[in-house]
């Protein structure tokens, strides 16, 4: 059984040692990367629908790893017992439903040391979701797999005084869409990103120009939106300059 390289590096942020829930475990395959490579002694493999779990249940079985991921079927974190496990991985589903289970379990998520996320969306309405809860991104990796870019991060309570990342509005724009760990460390496939959604954006504003003679509010709408995405890019690709 072989990883994908965006599941890899989701597995590769939980804490060695801890108990894990995978919510949305799918085929099973992180919990049983986590097992095999020593990462985790006991995982909880949960999901909502119930054939998931049955293509779980059979990868976890012919691994003969029965003994340490246990199997429930649940709505994200219902079935899981309060501080029965220290991580939690969310990989591979919408921010919208990342946010809503957490929401949902909130007294269960509160009591976790982290949280293992890989939005699929709206991640930057992520990031500022956890601060409002008063976690913080201490971890964050980038993938660019299949033609697509797949951003996650590790979240934990914030311990004693709130890590700021300052007062300026475009800087925590920038934060928020981008991830403070990504711009601190200066990731290679952010800055990859980060010039791919350059182009993209000025092909559009181009496109909208070249129709100046037809403009329409909607399209000076859209170009104050590309303005105001440009100067959040900006501060972020300040921080890759040496």
């Amino acid at each position: 059984m072989e990883l994908s390289n965006r599941l890899k590096a989701v597995a590769g942020l939980v804490s060695a040692g801890n108990t894990v829930c995978d919510v949305g475990c799918d085929h099973g395959y992180v919990p049983i990367y986590l097992i095999q490579n020593g990462i985790c002694g006991r995982v909880i493999a949960m999901d909502v629908n119930a054939g998931p779990l049955a293509r779980a249940r059979e990868h976890i079985e012919s691994a003969a790893l029965g003994e340490y991921i246990e199997i429930r079927q649940s709505d994200g974190v219902a079935a899981l017992g309060y501080e029965e496990a220290k991580s939690l991985i969310l990989a591979g589903m919408g921010g919208r439903l990342t946010m809503r289970i957490l929401t949902e379990g909130m007294e269960k998520v509160q009591a976790l040391e982290e949280l293992i996320l890989q939005p699929q969306s709206d991640v930057e309405a992520v990031r500022v979701f956890l601060r409002d809860i008063g976690f913080e991104i201490v971890q964050e990796d980038m993938v660019y797999e299949d033609g697509k870019y797949y951003p996650m991060m590790r979240a934990c309570p914030v311990s004693g005084e709130r890590h700021g990342v300052g007062t300026e509005m475009v800087r925590q724009q920038a934060v928020d869409r981008y991830g403070p760990y990504l711009l601190a460390h200066r990731h290679p496939v952010l800055y990859a990103y980060l010039r791919w959604e350059q182009e993209r954006e000025e092909a559009i504003r181009e496109g909208i120009l070249a129709h100046a003679g037809q403009m329409r509010s909607a399209n000076c709408s859209r170009l104050a939106e590309l303005d105001a995405s440009e100067r959040i890019r900006k501060y972020a690709l300040t921080c890759f300059a040496n």
